[in-house]
């Protein structure tokens, strides 16, 4: 019978697979956003309930990049009650457009979109307004997962069809991945980790770039170091025009 050390295993083989096939979109990710950042466009990220945990990871996060802004609505965040009613808002026809009108969406700007399944009418609805406004889309998402099934969206479109470049994370459809023979449904999801792995990597990969062309990095500092909050208010005063979740 599996254990923990199973889906560890799993992980460090989904981890090893994904090194080996997305290494050039990683590349051209950390391009993407290069160029949007030399040229002083912005950076967004957006999921949906569990999705969004990947915008928290990037947001106010030591050793992140302060340029980075999270999407985030109340009623998509894991702790609004019942929690149920996220699944019902991700469906929601109109919603993400709302989300999408309401963010500072420019010409040239990147946005980040996290979804597994990429089917859900909120994600669609945001990503296709920011299109609109010329923003350039980046998707992490499944497509074992994604492929197999059907959009909720009017248009039938799935993240991945309208993304300017797709980040696979070679997860399993349903997302968790241990089978219990007594079980129906798998236990040990893995697009968090995998995708937190994915993000952190396109920080350092972005950093690197900035570096080696002599570009200022707003890297933050641990709030919970001695010199933290005096670094990053500077960070935040020199990088304000990039920044609107504060």
């Amino acid at each position: 019978m599996p254990d923990h050390r199973d889906y560890f295993s799993h992980v460090s083989k989904l981890l090893d697979s994904f090194i080996d096939q997305e290494a050039s979109a990683l590349d051209d990710a950390v391009d993407m956003l290069y160029e949007a950042t030399v040229n002083k466009h912005n950076i967004f990220v957006f999921g949906a309930a569990h999705a969004g945990i990947l915008s928290q990871e990037m947001v106010y996060r030591a050793g992140g990049l302060a340029t980075i802004n999270p999407i985030f609505n109340a009623n998509l965040m894991p702790d609004v009650r019942p929690i149920t009613f996220t699944s019902k808002m991700e469906r929601l026809e109109g919603f993400g457009t709302l989300i999408a009108e309401d963010t500072p969406f420019e010409e040239g700007d990147v946005l980040i979109a996290h979804s597994v399944s990429g089917r859900n009418t909120v994600m669609i609805d945001l990503v296709q307004e920011a299109k609109k406004q010329g923003v350039q889309i980046i998707a992490i998402t499944n497509l074992t997962y994604t492929k197999q099934v059907e959009s909720r969206h009017p248009s039938g479109k799935r993240l991945f069809e309208l993304a300017d470049l797709v980040i696979d994370n070679h997860g399993d459809k349903g997302d968790a991945a241990i089978k219990f023979d007594e079980l129906k449904q798998k236990v040990g999801p893995t697009s968090t980790i995998i995708g937190a792995a994915i993000v952190n990597g396109i920080v350092v990969g972005l950093t690197n770039k900035l570096l080696e062309a002599g570009e200022d990095v707003p890297v933050l500092f641990s709030a919970n170091l001695d010199e933290g909050d005096a670094h990053n208010r500077k960070i935040f005063k020199k990088f304000k025009d990039n920044i609107y979740y504060l």
